[in-house]
């Protein structure tokens, strides 16, 4: 018997969460109620996939009346806390949850790792998910990226190993944490959601609140956001630095990447290995080596995985270089400081495709390091026009500001980029902004570049 046996879930969101949790509980005797706000023309495929199963739809609306009856609603990621469905439930006393809740309730694995923050995430987990798998247990990598991890968890086994993403939407409904749990960095983002950093940093902090203990808390020294969680570690606390050494951790010294457990000492791999362009990627690959390292996973194993990885598609992904330009998608810098990452990626002249929809950020640093290191921007969206003006109105002192272009769409950008582009340049998507003002979603408009880039 689940918990869910016999209850009625009303599951809000029928993209790819909510329909893995629609199906497991339908498995385990739920009655299934799921609302979209989308119209059954446009959940075709998604309503044809779960056909074999016995749920029901209200589709383009949230009616309050949905909750009569309910025992348990699941949000899925775009749904925002404070949506009126949501505040109604809580009034009523109705539980509230999401599917990486629900699975993390259920999960049976002992070595479970969870991995959040502002940036890096998707690559942390890969790379720790791949480095995992070189052990004899069987590894699971899911979550906020990939398939979520309630479609398997029938499966998982005590003795597996677990790694889980983490976004600050799923966060804000936690009421566990996993046992090795890792904050990479916490700056602004999804201040649209959240409406303040702090709102942000304490559904961030859910990943440890809950921990006893026995648990490991992984943080990034050189964070200010993330070593202001410290205070929550009930059990273990390992750091990882670029900047300094660290007694429980890992970190940079002499050109080499060592993992140190407080006596002894170890060198991992030397930092020439890494093929992960920017320094921002060493953070990632000192955390996945104190994650692995915290289920068991010898260096030996580390070192050969970190030599082979040569990242995930839409971060810093070369995607073919054109009359001698290098193009390379990062559309996954949907927040200012990943943008500014991803430009400190690169010594050759930058053309910067730049857009999308902002997120109540802050630009100031953007713009600054904008003028100083690209030599032209092109802007596209409905961010254009508001960072053209912030380019224009900024000043640097003795230096020439970029040539700025501003384009409708991505497709009249990458046009715009190719006719500025020299031999030398790199010609770099990474746009600072959310996707969601002409694209699904992040990977959507990095394959859609990928496509304009290969029609040159």
């Amino acid at each position: 018997m689940d918990t869910l046996t016999g209850k009625h879930l009303l599951i809000l969101g029928l993209a790819r969460q909510g329909m893995a949790l629609a199906r497991f509980a339908v498995s385990v005797g739920a009655k299934v109620t799921v609302s979209d706000l989308r119209l059954a023309e446009q959940l075709h495929a998604n309503l044809s996939e779960l056909a074999d199963c016995p749920i029901a739809y209200v589709l383009g609306e949230h009616p309050l009346s949905l909750l009569d009856g309910v025992d348990v609603l699941a949000v899925s990621g775009s749904v925002p806390a404070d949506a009126p469905i949501v505040q109604a439930a809580a009034a009523r006393g109705i539980e509230v949850t999401n599917d990486s809740q629900i699975f993390a309730e259920r999960n049976p694995a002992r070595r479970t790792i969870g991995i959040t923050g502002s940036a890096g995430k998707t690559t942390t987990t890969t790379l720790t998910g791949l480095i995992c798998q070189t052990s004899d247990a069987p590894t699971w990598v899911g979550g906020n990226i990939g398939q979520p991890l309630i479609s398997y968890v029938g499966q998982i086994q005590a003795e597996d190993i677990v790694v889980q993403e983490l976004s600050s939407f799923q966060l804000e409904w936690w009421r566990c944490s996993p046992p090795v749990a890792a904050v990479l960095n916490i700056t602004p983002n999804h201040l649209d959601r959240h409406q303040t950093m702090a709102a942000y940093s304490q559904a961030k902090a859910n990943s440890l609140r809950y921990q006893d203990s026995d648990g490991v808390a992984v943080l990034c020294a050189d964070d200010a956001g993330a070593m202001a969680l410290a205070p929550l570690a009930a059990g273990r606390l390992r750091l990882f630095s670029r900047q300094q050494t660290v007694d429980d951790g890992a970190f940079v010294r002499d050109g080499q990447l060592w993992l140190r457990d407080g006596q002894r000492e170890t060198v991992v791999c030397r930092r020439s290995d890494i093929r992960l362009r920017g320094e921002h990627n060493v953070w990632n690959v000192l955390a996945a080596i104190i994650l692995a390292d915290a289920v068991g996973v010898p260096a030996a194993a580390m070192r050969q995985v970190i030599a082979n990885f040569s990242g995930v598609a839409h971060r810093l992904e070369s995607v073919r270089a054109v009359n001698g330009v290098l193009y390379v998608n990062d559309s996954i810098a949907t927040a200012p400081e990943r943008a500014l990452a991803a430009m400190d990626a690169f010594s050759e002249p930058l053309i910067l495709l730049a857009g999308g929809r902002d997120k109540e950020m802050v630009w100031e640093a953007w713009t600054q390091q904008v003028r100083r290191r690209a030599k032209a921007v092109v802007l596209f969206g409905a961010l254009a026009p508001a960072l053209a003006e912030r380019l224009a109105a900024a000043a640097v002192n003795g230096q020439t500001a970029p040539a700025v272009a501003q384009c409708e769409t991505l497709a009249e950008a990458v046009q715009a980029a190719a006719k500025l582009a020299q031999p030398g340049d790199v010609v770099l998507l990474a746009p600072g902004g959310t996707s969601y003002d002409a694209f699904v979603d992040f990977a959507d408009r990095g394959e859609q570049f990928r496509r304009l880039v290969h029609g040159l």
